[in-house]
């Protein structure tokens, strides 16, 4: 199974879980959309699998920087654009497993499901 991890290479949570992989003799290719991009196909995979509310970082500065209007009205189409325009947007890690992806970083979650 090919397994890919996809954050920002600073984000301390990717930085955990990518450690945990390796720790773990997980395989895993890793693509980082600050510098490779996102593709809009992709995110609107994740969004119907895993929730636009979900996949949207609101927690993080990027979104706290938007313009107040950019912040209004939010619909599934415009949280994939602002995530595709600006990928910190993105909650981190998205762990693609192949038929599943898995959101954000929990050990026990990583342990059940990749070993």
């Amino acid at each position: 199974m090919a397994i890919t991890l996809y954050g920002i290479k600073n984000c301390d949570t990717v930085k955990k879980a990518r450690a945990w992989l390796e720790a773990n003799g997980v395989a895993y290719a890793f693509h980082d959309y600050k510098v490779a991009g996102i593709d809009e196909k992709r995110l609107k995979q994740w969004a119907g699998e895993l929730g636009w509310e979900k996949l949207l970082n609101r927690a993080g500065t990027t979104f706290r920087k938007l313009p107040e209007a950019a912040k209004q009205n939010l619909t599934p189409e415009k949280a994939i654009l602002l995530m595709r325009e600006q990928p910190s947007l993105i909650k981190r890690p998205v762990l693609d497993l192949g038929a599943r992806r898995i959101l954000g970083f929990k050990p026990e979650v990583y342990k059940e499901l990749v070993s």
